[in-house]
């Protein structure tokens, strides 16, 4: 969905009208959603990219006594610690086939100024939606209260369940987040 100038111009004015020439592409068709997209059950999910700082194989995670039960424990990732949510055990999935281990992966995402992994079962790709193919959720979807996703992206060949980190990682479980970290210090 990228524009191209037919002939390139040094002016500023013509860089104004390529940018504006783009912009109107962009109001016209959408706007782009840039996300990361992943694999927990039989579900397939995505979260912006820009919320993604980084994703690990999976490595060893340390329990942390009287945690709630969706919490896996810490991480030590280059001297930080990290608290590690199981979203099988939030979403309320059956613990069940994870499918390859070789493929789980650790997601690491800021959340209201905080650093938090989760587990998933396999990291598909990085893709790019336009904004319109992307309708609200019902009130239930593949399981999942509603409450944790933004919506439903409706690709060629599959569904994508956007989700929200924010309602996902709220302030109550935010505050027992914290207090395992605490305790594994």
């Amino acid at each position: 969905m990228s524009t191209s100038a037919t002939a390139t111009a040094p002016s500023a004015q013509a860089a104004t009208e390529n940018a504006t020439q783009r912009d109107t592409v962009r109001q016209t068709d959408g706007e782009l959603l840039q996300l990361v997209s992943f694999v927990v059950g039989n579900e397939e999910f995505a979260i912006p990219i820009l919320s993604v700082q980084e994703i690990n194989r999976m490595m060893q995670i340390t329990r942390v006594p009287q945690s709630p039960p969706f919490i896996e424990g810490v991480i030590n990732l280059r001297g930080k610690i990290i608290p590690v949510m199981d979203l099988r055990k939030r979403f309320g999935m059956k613990a069940g086939d994870a499918g390859n281990d070789n493929d789980n992966r650790i997601i690491v995402v800021e959340v209201a100024s905080r650093v938090i992994g989760f587990t998933v079962d396999r990291v598909n790709e990085v893709l790019r939606i336009g904004s319109e193919i992307v309708e609200p959720p019902p009130s239930m979807v593949a399981g999942v209260e509603s409450d944790y996703v933004e919506g439903v992206g409706k690709l060629d060949d599959r569904l994508l369940i956007l989700l929200n980190l924010e309602r996902l990682f709220s302030g109550a479980d935010l505050q027992k987040v914290d207090q395992a970290v605490k305790t594994a210090k």
